[in-house]
């Protein structure tokens, strides 16, 4: 039986470095189409996304106050 070794850190099937899911899926576009992130991983990337449009609302706000401010420099 042929040994896949995986560079995902966050997979369920790694094990020891190497994939042990029964079969693999590989597109050569998107990577591996078995892939499955643990909890703990999809829990983080939850909490990256809202963190991202926190500050996305951030950078929203101060756009904002470059506008009066630039508005205010013209009186």
């Amino acid at each position: 039986m042929a040994r896949i070794r995986c560079h995902y850190t966050d997979c369920v099937f790694l094990d020891e470095g190497y994939c042990s899911a029964a079969a693999v899926e590989i597109d050569p576009d998107t990577g591996c189409a078995t892939y499955s992130p643990t909890d703990a991983a999809a829990k983080d990337a939850w909490d990256e996304e809202e963190e991202l449009d926190e500050w996305e609302e951030e950078e929203l706000d101060e756009d904002e106050e470059e506008t009066w401010d630039e508005e205010e420099d013209e009186f």
